[in-house]
């Protein structure tokens, strides 16, 4: 019989609540949750690079990527699947992530987070000086549909919210596999020591490639899904302070699990949310506070907070 991990459990767990929170869940709270579980898929491909030692301040260009595909095949090419409109996004990053990744896969530190933010400004500065795509106001998309069934408008945003904890948590099994085989141990040995590695004979500049690849997907899926239940796109999606963002919600979660992540998201847009409602105009100052008060406190994130297994079995 096919026994199931501890992570791998808790997974199955954690989609089967929040699939049956769908149906007592305010359509405030389930379009939050979409977003955070969005946000929290492009984070994950963050985290992926910070296990490697490398931060990159530019994934807000392949989550405007996923957004932007999704809305011109819809508008433009009449696509509205979300299969195929996902398909396409996917495809964008792939290709545009192994141009990229050929010239990223040698740099690191500030080098490495510096020409991400620049490639991802690129873009803003494309879109922002594109009439046809809205300019600085992007432009609506049209309603999804779903293996050509076309859900009603008030009830999309649920559908929406289904099929993102599906592949949230189709996601997070493929990425705990992968960040606990030899390949993904092979960026923290990256991190470690990068000559010792190559000693090994194994080349980090393809590791990183395939990881910045990998981050570039995820991205791209969590843009598209963003711009699905958001049904709105424009260019502040690839502005460096959207992926700011993401890089403020990977210390907010830590790095050591790949639910941390989606935790750190879910929380960051409950504290912007309420924020905003309670200080609309001094909201910033409450994330810099959160955000001082997890450097200072939490160095490695709140997931450091649960204690792991080895150290509940020396209790």
């Amino acid at each position: 019989m096919l026994k199931l991990n501890t992570t791998s459990r808790n997974l199955w767990l954690a989609m089967g609540g929040l699939l049956i929170l769908a149906a007592v869940l305010p359509n405030w709270l389930s379009f939050l949750s979409t977003v955070a579980l969005a946000k929290g898929l492009v984070v994950l491909g963050l985290v992926l690079l910070m296990r490697t030692g490398l931060v990159s301040f530019g994934q807000g260009l392949y989550y405007c990527i996923g957004g932007y595909v999704v809305g011109i095949a819809g508008n433009q090419w009449g696509t509205t699947d979300v299969a195929l409109l996902l398909a396409m996004a996917v495809f964008a990053a792939l290709l545009v992530s192994a141009i990229l990744g050929l010239l990223l896969c040698r740099y690191r530190e500030i080098f490495f987070a510096m020409l991400t933010m620049a490639f991802s400004m690129i873009l803003y500065g494309v879109l922002v000086k594109s009439e046809s795509l809205g300019s600085t106001d992007g432009f609506n998309i049209a309603p999804a549909s779903l293996l050509g069934w076309q859900p009603a408008v008030e009830s999309l945003g649920t559908y929406i919210y289904l099929l993102t904890v599906i592949i949230a948590f189709v996601l997070l099994q493929l990425m705990h596999r992968y960040i606990r085989s030899p390949l993904g141990f092979a960026g923290v040995a990256i991190r470690e020591n990068e000559i010792r590695v190559e000693y090994l004979g194994v080349s980090p500049k393809k590791v990183i490639f395939f990881k910045y690849v990998i981050a570039a997907v995820l991205a791209a899926i969590g843009g598209a899904l963003t711009a699905l239940v958001a049904g709105h796109v424009d260019p502040e999606m690839a502005f460096w302070t959207t992926s700011g963002e993401f890089v403020f919600i990977a210390l907010l979660g830590g790095t050591a699990h790949v639910v941390a992540p989606l935790v750190g998201a879910f929380i960051f847009e409950m504290i912007r949310t309420f924020a905003f409602d309670l200080a609309p105009y001094s909201w910033q100052m409450i994330l810099g506070g959160a955000l001082l008060f997890i450097i200072l406190f939490l160095p490695k994130g709140l997931w450091s907070l649960l204690p792991n297994r080895k150290e509940r079995g020396r209790a």
